[in-house]
């Protein structure tokens, strides 16, 4: 059974972040006290571990924490602004680390514990018009890794969770850039290829249950894709990376100072 679930809002790009007080809705808990939601600021530090110290009081601990928040960056890396750059970033990468590590502590104590991180397809690769945006995933990919091995001794099972494309409304609710004539060609191709693709979304509803059996199994992976249809684009671009590393493993010999074979 589920007893514990916090919601975070997202620093709103534009606004000031200003942290809602951590504590109960008005009603207080709900469901006889087996749900607890929690808003807070995931950008505050102080707001994110209040957050924690609040659910691990109230249940008496978190045996599962799944990194949900952010929103979306679209944009040329030229068309996007600092500010909304940064949002993303604080968002997407500094948000899920802040949680992240008030939720350790706890965890080890209590010899052991789940952090699901929802990641992105996008992490894994670098597309066109997507770059900040993937370059917070891609963060947040290192920072993951780097934590299952230094934690699995304690127990501790770190997941990403690489979701393709769900109609979620995470788009939608992002913010927008502005739009360079310069990278029109590429937006056409873009949307060219979108509708030529028989590529079709994935069911958000199939997505909690793929949840909840990922929860329930016992040794989970690094990284899992949600989503049908990724495995064989992703295969050919690891293919494509290990091509191009090898042809010009001449050029990695010369830096090194050896000859090349």
């Amino acid at each position: 059974m589920w007893s514990t679930a916090t919601t975070a809002s997202p620093r709103t790009p534009g606004r000031p972040a200003r942290p809602t007080p951590t504590g109960w809705n008005s009603s207080g808990p709900c469901d006889g006290g087996l749900l607890a939601p929690l808003g807070f600021d995931v950008a505050d530090t102080a707001a994110a571990s209040d957050a924690v110290r609040t659910a691990e009081k109230h249940f008496g601990g978190i045996d599962i924490l799944v990194n949900n928040a952010g929103h979306m960056l679209t944009g040329a890396v030229e068309e996007v602004t600092e500010e909304h750059t940064r949002a993303q970033m604080d968002v997407n990468f500094f948000g899920t680390l802040w949680t992240t590590r008030a939720v350790l502590p706890g965890m080890r104590e209590r010899g052991g514990g789940r952090i699901m991180q929802v990641s992105s397809f996008g992490g894994l690769m670098a597309f066109p018009t997507m770059g900040l945006y993937q370059a917070s995933k891609r963060a947040l990919e290192a920072m993951s890794q780097s934590l299952a091995a230094e934690d699995a001794g304690h127990g501790i099972h770190v997941t990403l969770i690489e979701p393709l494309m769900f109609p979620t409304g995470l788009a939608a609710a992002s913010p927008r850039s502005r739009q360079d004539p310069a990278y029109a060609p590429v937006r056409e191709a873009l949307e060219a290829g979108m509708r030529s693709s028989d590529f079709r979304p994935g069911d958000p509803a199939a997505t909690a249950a793929a949840l909840l059996a990922l929860a329930d199994t016992p040794e989970p992976p690094l990284r899992v894709l949600f989503g049908a249809g990724g495995l064989p684009v992703l295969r050919a671009e690891y293919e494509d990376r290990l091509a191009a590393l090898e042809e010009w493993d001449h050029l990695s010999r010369l830096a090194q100072g050896s000859r090349a074979a």
